[in-house]
């Protein structure tokens, strides 16, 4: 369907004017905040919630960007809703969309209009609220996305430099709904058109709400999990650092916890949730990795929960029919390509299961690792008439495409999955993300060993050679990750070099709410063991890390040398550089490293962590 068959009722309004044109003179059911422009697909949280609120017969207006500057005219221009306001900061968090790892501001805002700065303010979350409070303090305010989801609780807030309480106590806002959020929106709308105060819905699961001791539903009970005060966490890391194991493990159970922490006097209560993920907008959703420096299984959780091939292929022939389709899909993925279809074969055991992740530090031997459903899936889109190539634009976990379990269909259908992906399914480049190469830092970001890449790396290039095909793995590092020391930055330039790569999809660690490598860098624990963790904090330590992944620059040459014989690695420096060839001029100064946001969405995007940083080299393999 062309843009010239839409109407401006197909979508959700955002005016008066629209709200006129759909007859709502008498106002809406409600009103949505979103920190991004609008955008009507299904990978924008704002517009999932509004249709799914749409659909379930609430008149819902949505309000992108905001200004909130001056007499708040965007906050007033729809009105009062007739149930509740919702504040939608973003697909992304807001600081590290504007934000770099070095706290500098990034070169655009890549989901406002033009890439523009100025479309949304620091923390929006909060901005928004507080100025919804001020505006109509009697109407309910309902916190959602991914900003509220990873401050449901205290929080070490890098850009700030400091632990947060919770965002209620900030927002001022009634309710914090965290994850994936149809269920509980459906749930809490239904509750208060039905007339029950804000105020006393304290039961929905997957809610974050604020009370006195006195208030919490059947007060404290033996089954649930009193987390160390805030205050007590700002005066001892190592309270924050107990407090994580326990967030992460009840946010990875199917039936979790409630978990109780003080604050301020009173209490936030946090409901647990299984069916967080139970609905979906790609291939899947969900992501049992657990790596330690990702926000996935924070706000999905670790189960995975997959469309039917129904639900896909009508999706993907409703691509076809577009008027500029060519016939190539971009992406079928998730948040990891090859997790689809995949569950413990056993669910008693998930049930009684809290470990973070399903495959770290070995492949769970319950985990059914079948990739025969994902084969049907491509396959079967493969044959559609109007399709000429689906690419895979996703993450592609190769530890599970090397995993050899007891399940000899298993064994079959991963090695046919590896060989139908590699010849089919990549567009020149294959996304594949080792992190590093020390397998002791691998350990504390729960990642493969270094030696999988390695051979998964063979496979690809016997595949290509057979194949006759031109393909190049792109791998992904991040520096500066707790437990890297500068030593361990310089063997990765060694060992990438011999394998003839040229770094450009690299990332200095950025510490993101609610990830256990956050708070190991900020506490300086690893929150399970309670074992003391070095991480590189100084811009002087992240920038002597940073500067391996581009050894091959000539200015960056002089440095590194001096930086190996100062951590006394002067061994190295014949493996990187040949020094039969002349010095190249080191007068002009160095550039300052800033980094580009690239698009995070969520079907395709670099990292589950965050942006991936600048390409500052071509990332070729040198022929």
């Amino acid at each position: 369907m062309s843009i010239e068959n839409f109407r401006l009722t197909d979508f959700l309004p955002t005016t008066k004017k629209e709200l006129e044109l759909r007859g709502w003179d008498d106002g809406v059911d409600v009103i949505l905040f979103s920190g991004d422009a609008y955008v009507d697909h299904p990978s924008f949280g704002a517009a999932v919630i509004g249709r799914t609120l749409e659909a379930a017969g609430y008149r819902v207006a949505i309000v992108p960007q905001p200004d909130w500057h001056g007499d708040f005219r965007d906050f007033k221009k729809l009105g009062r809703p007739r149930l509740f306001f919702g504040i939608a900061p973003g697909c992304m968090d807001s600081m590290v969309n504007k934000y770099t790892a070095a706290r500098r501001l990034r070169a655009e805002d890549a989901y406002s209009p033009d890439g523009r700065h100025d479309m949304r303010p620091e923390y929006p979350t909060i901005v928004y609220s507080n100025i919804l409070r001020q505006l109509f303090p009697d109407v309910p305010i309902i916190l959602g996305g991914i900003e509220a989801s990873l401050r449901r609780l205290t929080h070490y807030d890098y850009w700030q430099d400091s632990l947060r309480k919770c965002i209620l106590c900030d927002a001022h806002a009634d309710l914090i709904i965290y994850g994936m959020g149809e269920k509980p929106i459906l749930e809490l709308a239904r509750r208060i058109a039905e007339g029950q105060p804000i105020c006393d819905i304290r039961d929905i699961p997957q809610t974050v709400f604020l009370c006195s001791k006195g208030d919490i539903p059947q007060g404290i009970t033996p089954d649930d999990i009193v987390l160390h005060a805030h205050e007590e966490c700002l005066r001892d890391k190592k309270a924050q650092a107990e407090n994580f194991r326990h967030i992460e493990e009840q946010s990875n159970m199917m039936h979790a916890h409630r978990l109780l922490q003080g604050v301020d006097g009173r209490f936030v209560v946090r409901i647990p949730a299984f069916d967080m993920i139970k609905h979906s907008v790609n291939l899947h959703r969900g992501c049992f990795g657990g790596c330690a420096f990702c926000t996935i299984s924070a706000h999905q959780g670790k189960f995975i929960s997959c469309r039917s091939k129904e639900s896909i292929l009508r999706e993907v022939k409703q691509v076809i029919q577009m008027p500029d389709f060519k016939g190539y899909l971009s992406d079928l993925g998730g948040p990891s390509a090859n997790m689809y279809g995949m569950q413990g074969r056993n669910q008693n055991i998930c049930e009684k299961c809290k470990r973070p992740s399903c495959i770290h530090p070995q492949v769970c031997p319950n985990l059914n690792t079948d990739h025969s459903k994902l084969l049907d899936i491509y396959r079967t889109v493969d044959a559609l008439p109007g399709i000429k190539k689906s690419f895979i634009g996703s993450g592609v976990r190769y530890d599970l495409l090397l995993h050899r379990g007891k399940d000899e269909a298993a064994n079959k259908a991963a090695q046919e999955y590896t060989r139908e992906l590699i010849m089919r399914h990549v567009s020149g480049r294959l996304k594949v993300a080792p992190e590093h190469t020390s397998d002791q830092v691998l350990r504390l970001m729960r990642k493969p060993s270094f030696s999988l890449f390695n051979e998964f790396k063979r496979i690809f290039d016997r595949i290509n050679q057979q194949e006759g095909l031109r393909q190049q793995i792109i791998p992904y590092f991040i520096s500066s990750h707790p437990g890297c020391h500068e030593e361990d930055m310089a063997e990765l330039a060694v060992i990438t070099k011999k394998l003839d790569f040229q770094l450009e999809q690299v990332q200095d660690f950025t510490p993101t709410p609610m990830t256990v490598a956050t708070e190991t860098w900020y506490t300086g624990y690893d929150p399970y063991t309670l074992e003391p963790v070095f991480s590189a904090k100084t811009p002087r330590e992240k920038l002597a890390q940073r500067q391996y992944f581009f050894w091959y620059k000539p200015e960056e040459r002089r440095n590194i040398e001096q930086s190996l014989r100062r951590i006394g690695r002067a061994d190295l420096i014949s493996q990187l550089y040949d020094h039969n060839r002349p010095h190249e001029s080191f007068k002009q100064p160095r550039e300052p490293r800033n980094t580009q946001p690239q698009n995070a969405n969520h079907r395709a995007k670099p990292h589950p962590q965050e942006p991936r940083e600048e390409k500052r080299g071509r990332n070729r393999r040198h022929r």
